[in-house]
């Protein structure tokens, strides 16, 4: 019987092809699908998995949310994320909230094998380019994500950004996140100060070509 292996994904498209590259490999098996957050906690509970890939960008939460969750719930479970989302940018929060590795989906065909193997054996996954980042901003003290002005974002203000660029309004961010209205607009004020937008509509446009931006 091999690693049992759980699969989070919104898009049924990436879940399937994941699942048949995992299938493939006689030390793995898939012990269930999700397409959300509330379906992956339910499924995380009941199959039992040695690992979970979860994506960033899920639609009833963000994929910070539900690591986090995760990792309260079912410390023995290990995460692994997998997501289009800019490794410079998202690693290191990822990491920070307890997942044990991060994929670039543009790279998963070639490494999700490895990445998933690196995890179970208990070590990190991170690309070359993104593990030398990180070792020089040890060594010298470097903010390793310092080159966008997205880094100076908190992970609820990123996950507001990113729901703004989805085409979400403010009640419906409020929704998801299980927050108050005011508690969103609070964000988006926060986003607007930091990203020097001088706008509701500035922060908009911005944020919709950044979600197209990471396709």
């Amino acid at each position: 019987m091999g690693a049992r292996i759980l699969i989070v994904d919104d898009h049924p498209l990436v879940r399937t092809g994941l699942a048949s590259l995992i299938e493939g490999e006689p030390d793995l098996e898939i012990c269930g699908q999700a397409g959300s957050l509330m379906e992956a906690l339910e499924l995380a509970h009941t199959s039992s998995p040695d690992l979970a890939i979860v994506d960033l960008s899920i639609p009833d939460g963000s994929g910070l949310e539900l690591l986090k969750r995760l990792t309260t719930q079912h410390p023995a479970i290990k995460v692994l994320i997998c997501s289009m989302h800019d490794e410079m940018l998202f690693a290191e929060r990822a990491l920070a909230a307890g997942a044990k590795g991060y994929v670039s989906k543009q790279e998963a065909t070639a490494h999700i094998i490895e990445a998933i193997r690196q995890v179970l054996r208990g070590r990190l996954y991170l690309s070359e380019e993104m593990t030398q980042r990180l070792i020089q901003g040890a060594v010298h003290g470097e903010a390793t994500a310092g080159a966008t002005p997205l880094a100076s974002l908190s992970n609820r203000e990123l996950e507001v950004f990113e729901m703004i660029g989805r085409g979400l309004g403010t009640s419906e961010i409020a929704n998801r996140l299980h927050l108050s209205v005011k508690t969103i607009e609070t964000h988006r004020e926060k986003v607007k100060r930091k990203l020097s937008l001088v706008s509701s509509s500035a922060l908009v446009r911005y944020a919709i070509r950044w979600v197209l931006e990471q396709g």
